[in-house]
């Protein structure tokens, strides 16, 4: 039974990544954080094991999006942070009686439809956990929770580690998936650069904005 489903947070766009003000103006940050997202929502989009995917947002540009590809626009715990976001749309999916939820950011533009199916495809008897560690190692870039209260969330900067550890309090063993496309988030300017050079280079919208963009 597929009932999985994906859960985006996204933040307004006015303002977006300004971590990499020293490189990019805030116009084109604004754009950046569209076309990540759009990319994002095409590989879910294209995705065969999920059930749904549900976009937390309050910016009218991001529910656009959200209604152009097949997506879900709810609200709750969206002015929350990113962790308050995800946690409204785990109480929307448990109230509705959903397995599973399936959480990912709007900024890992080079994830794939085969990707996300692969972190589905790892799910296992409930209560479950699967994470995909961003590079670093240091953030949680997709974390599948079956059923979606069962571990407790925190998301950050270093936010890796503390889930493991989470999953094994509740006694869960977690599953990590190491996946190129999930793992690469843009937040700095090192990040844009491991984008430009990763190969193969993916035709995404993101690398040709970036190209226009002349880095």
């Amino acid at each position: 039974m597929i009932d999985v489903c994906a859960a985006v947070p996204v933040k307004t766009f006015t303002g977006a990544k300004q971590r990499t003000a020293s490189v990019l103006t805030a116009e084109q940050r604004e754009v950046l954080a569209a076309t990540m997202l759009e990319d994002v929502l095409a590989a879910l989009a294209g995705a065969t094991r999920l059930a749904g995917i549900l976009v937390n947002t309050v910016d009218p540009v991001a529910a656009e999006l959200a209604a152009r590809y097949g997506a879900r626009v709810v609200t709750e715990g969206a002015l929350d942070g990113h962790t308050g976001a995800v946690n409204g749309m785990a109480r929307v999916l448990a109230a509705e009686g959903k397995g599973a939820l399936l959480t990912l950011p709007g900024d890992i533009p080079r994830v794939t439809a085969a990707e996300i199916d692969a972190v589905v495809s790892s799910r296992g008897p409930a209560p479950s956990f699967t994470i995909v560690p961003a590079h670093d190692e240091l953030g949680s870039n997709a974390v599948l929770c079956d059923p979606p209260f069962s571990v407790p969330l925190r998301f950050g900067d270093d936010s890796y580690f503390p889930h493991l550890m989470a999953a094994r309090a509740q006694g869960i063993e977690p599953t990590i998936l190491r996946l190129p496309g999930i793992g690469l988030d843009i937040d700095y300017p090192a990040d844009l650069r491991a984008f430009m050079a990763a190969r193969p280079r993916m035709p995404t919208r993101t690398l040709a904005l970036l190209e226009r963009f002349g880095l």
